[in-house]
């Protein structure tokens, strides 16, 4: 009997180490990515675009001005293993658009790509001041279509980096994955229990996400994991190790996202005044469109931004488009890093030099 209860406290006393040990992990857990990005001179910033507070992250002024528009639900820190490189050939500018990061707006403010476009247009015109490339993944995607047509006195090339053109359209979007996310922002703002905190809100309800990436019941764990960080960090941005990358950057990302921009999605008026077919057409400056991994589920649910077929739309509108599949997930400069810079420097350098 003695042999079992000292073998409990040996026991309990490891667990209590193990705890200890994580909440010391956590508590001085500091990105390594910071280091490099500091020593590439990528510097945050923020500056007041009109209404709009935008949140951005610079680098030296070392080439042609590239502006990079993050996915939806992330911010510009999902740009960070590609940035220092980048750095080296252009001047980034790595831009958290509304609804995402620590960009702030007032009340009311419309989600909508011309709206939310016509404010990044202003960003370009009063702090970049040239030219532009501009490379958008996701709906940051969709708003370098929406610059690239709206603006073509700025933007001189756009990469749109697995873009959900035509998939995000009302009432298509309802018959996509991504679907399920816009639902839980439109939930999320009409629910009594929400109070806010929309990661909180987020892992709650996504129990299915966290056993397909992570591991079954991992969003306990995670929930204690982001109450300690926020404990010791309470004005930083989100960072929680031991997951995969895109886990780790769409949970910081959460932690400064307002559901309303995906609301927009779920009840359509995200595109109102954006036609994606009509924006398309109106482009006439280099366009190379990326796609990604894409596939339908046992339902018909489109299972990617786009389906092959789309792709394949979008190209006949475009007038200089070229087309490049990327055995990747969505995110591909988070997932295939260096192929994204690849990428990125062979067109746009192409496009610069004529």
């Amino acid at each position: 009997m003695k042999k079992v209860v000292r073998f409990i406290l040996i026991l309990i006393c490891a667990l209590i180490l193990i705890l200890c040990g994580l909440i010391i992990y956590i508590a001085a857990y500091n990105n390594p990515a910071d280091k490099e990005l500091d020593e590439a001179g990528i510097v945050e910033k923020q500056v007041q675009v009109g209404s709009v507070t935008f949140n951005y992250a610079e680098g030296p002024d070392n080439g042609p001005a590239l502006v990079l528009l993050h996915a939806q639900l992330l911010d510009w820190y999902t740009y960070s293993a590609v940035l220092p490189e980048l750095s080296k050939g252009f001047h980034v500018y790595a831009i958290d658009y509304p609804g995402h990061g620590k960009t702030i707006v007032p009340e009311g403010y419309v989600m909508s790509a011309e709206n939310i476009g016509n404010d990044l247009g202003r960003f370009i015109d009063e702090v970049i001041g040239t030219e532009v490339y501009v490379t958008g993944n996701s709906s940051g995607g969709l708003l370098a279509a929406y610059l690239a047509a709206n603006r073509g006195d700025v933007v001189k090339a756009i990469i749109l980096e697995d873009p959900p053109l035509f998939s995000s359209e009302y009432p298509a979007v309802k018959t996509t994955v991504a679907n399920k996310a816009f639902t839980q922002s439109h939930n999320a703002l009409e629910s009594e229990d929400y109070d806010g905190d929309y990661l909180m809100y987020w892992i709650d309800n996504s129990k299915q996400f966290f056993a397909t990436y992570v591991f079954p019941g991992a969003e306990k764990l995670i929930k204690g994991m982001v109450t300690i960080y926020r404990t010791f960090h309470s004005d930083e941005p989100l960072e929680i190790a031991f997951m995969p990358v895109s886990v780790q950057e769409m949970l910081r990302g959460l932690d400064y996202y307002d559901p309303t921009f995906g609301a927009a999605f779920y009840d359509g008026t995200w595109n109102e005044d954006f036609d994606h077919e009509e924006a398309l057409k109106k482009i006439d400056c280099p366009v190379l469109l990326i796609q990604a991994n894409t596939g339908y589920l046992a339902d018909g649910t489109l299972d990617g931004a786009m389906s092959k077929e789309m792709a394949e739309v979008a190209m006949d509108c475009l007038s200089d488009g070229k087309y490049l599949y990327v055995d990747s997930g969505h995110v591909t400069n988070l997932e295939v890093p260096d192929q994204f810079i690849t990428i990125v420097e062979d067109f746009f350098l192409e496009a610069e030099n004529g």
